[in-house]
């Protein structure tokens, strides 16, 4: 069972740029897709990222409200996922999680994934 541990998440302001990482212990982590998640106070927990690859394929997907701003990557060799969020806005304001799910579908879906990292927060001023 892969077991999930975020960083990164911080306090800063509107444009600014932080990386989350979610590092991974477990042999098979390769094998899973991973994916990043937010929730903020009082909101559903929402889909923000998610990456996956088989060989020399990759295949990531975003949320709207994310995409070009937001970055997934993943290091297999460090067991290690990040994401890369620039141009942050108040509204990124949330507590982000990783995921992880077996085998190779970037779903936008929640309870697709388990299991769950403890949550990093990220709060963006105005």
């Amino acid at each position: 069972q892969v077991q999930l541990v975020e960083s990164g998440g911080g306090l800063v302001e509107a444009g600014g740029s932080l990386r989350l990482s979610c590092a991974a212990s477990g042999r098979t982590f390769s094998t899973y897709a991973m994916g990043w998640f937010r929730q903020a106070p009082g909101k559903e927990r929402e889909f923000v990222a998610a990456i996956s690859w088989a060989g020399s394929l990759t295949i990531t997907n975003y949320a709207d409200s994310v995409k070009d701003r937001f970055t997934i990557s993943r290091d297999n060799a460090k067991n290690t996922v990040y994401l890369q969020m620039n141009s942050l806005k108040p509204e990124d304001t949330a507590v982000y999680y990783c995921a992880a799910r077996a085998g190779f579908g970037v779903t936008v879906v929640a309870n697709s994934y388990d299991p769950w990292g403890q949550g990093t927060q990220v709060s963006v001023s105005s």
